[in-house]
């Protein structure tokens, strides 16, 4: 029986194990340019026991920023904090994708240089507001991408995928989730463009699927995976009827052949249970919980098949040794809301981890 402390290959690479750190906005690239910082390198050295790091959503260009103090990878600055980053790991024996996360509509223009404004596939403005330097300010309506404006967003992830392999990561992941821009591609609510990139199921995800293309024809498909949330509602996303676009989704990607899909689990088991059927490659899951966060209890999914991998958030976030503490059966420690998003090293790089004499 295959339980998620054996190792998998991963597009040729090999993982010590099935346990992944999930992407999580930390708001903490101080470094000039928006790039890591020697904390950012601590760490994610810290939980390099990880079969694999996903690193938190790195914006691919500048207008693709929608929360303060967040890392890109258009610049070689941020390419250079960001290979102290990948040695650090590496050092410790880890494996590590940059997550490309381009939040589209969701971001203000004042969290942008001068002259950008917040870009989506339809001139829609989400519900709510995101935090600034000067406190919450509403949505503004984005900037419907031209064509021309599409194809380039798409170049700049390709160019952002070839940088994160120049500042020595193992991969990278496009972020597809949780409300962001390929996510408004995918959504009724948020694309309601009527040409060849929006409209019925095929067409909206066209997006996704070229993204991924040009990712993987820059860096390889085997170097390349997708994270992508059925049905969630975060950043006003609202997709009453997602499965028809998900599976459609799976059959575009086909062709491309990336290394993994990391499914952000809804309430549809079975549609899990049908995309892990017919996608090819790796099927990495962050399982929906009923207590918020994944935990233990999850990892008996790698034992009867759901998934190949596991993705643990919060748990990972205050547990550097994650792996270590679910094959002892705890105990853990909690993580602290508070120090989530910007502050200094309180709550990043604090976690103890479990003392050696530890029993094994």
């Amino acid at each position: 029986m295959t339980t998620a402390f054996d190792p998998i290959d991963l597009g040729g690479i090999r993982l010590h194990n099935r346990i992944a750190m999930a992407p999580m906005t930390r708001s903490r690239a101080y470094a000039p340019g928006l790039a890591p910082t020697a904390s950012t390198a601590a760490y994610y050295a810290q939980r390099a026991s990880a079969g694999l790091i996903v690193t938190e959503g790195t914006q691919p260009s500048p207008v693709g920023q929608g929360y303060p103090d967040t890392p890109g990878l258009h610049s070689a600055e941020q390419v250079a904090a960001w290979r102290e980053v990948t040695a650090a790991v590496r050092t410790a024996g880890g494996r590590i994708f940059a997550q490309l996360m381009h939040t589209g509509r969701i971001g203000h223009p004042s969290l942008l240089p001068e002259g950008l404004h917040p870009v989506g596939p339809s001139a829609v403005a989400a519900k709510g507001s995101v935090y600034t330097a000067n406190g919450p300010k509403p949505f503004v309506v984005p900037r419907e991408l031209t064509e021309d404006g599409i194809w380039q967003t798409i170049e700049d992830h390709a160019a952002a995928a070839r940088n994160a392999m120049a500042a020595g990561f193992d991969g990278v992941e496009v972020h597809a989730a949780n409300g962001y821009l390929t996510h408004q591609f995918l959504a009724p609510n948020s694309n309601t463009r009527t040409d060849h990139w929006g409209g019925d199921d095929r067409r909206r995800a066209r997006f996704a699927a070229e993204l991924v293309r040009a990712v993987a024809s820059a860096i390889g498909p085997e170097r390349t995976g997708l994270r992508i949330s059925p049905g969630k509602p975060l950043g006003d996303i609202d997709e009453p009827e997602p499965d028809a676009t998900y599976l459609e989704l799976v059959r575009a990607l086909e062709p491309i052949g990336p290394a993994y899909l990391h499914l952000v689990e809804g309430r549809d088991r079975a549609l899990t249970l049908e995309l892990r059927k017919r996608f090819g490659g790796a099927f990495l899951l962050n399982a929906r919980a009923e207590q918020g966060h994944s935990g233990p209890e999850q990892l008996s999914l790698i034992e009867d098949g759901t998934a190949d991998m596991l993705s643990f958030g919060a748990l990972f976030l205050a547990n550097p040794d994650l792996p270590r503490r679910l094959r002892l059966g705890g105990p853990y420690n909690s993580p602290q809301r508070e120090t989530y998003y910007g502050g200094d090293d309180r709550g990043y790089t604090d976690y103890p981890a479990l003392p050696a004499t530890e029993e094994q």
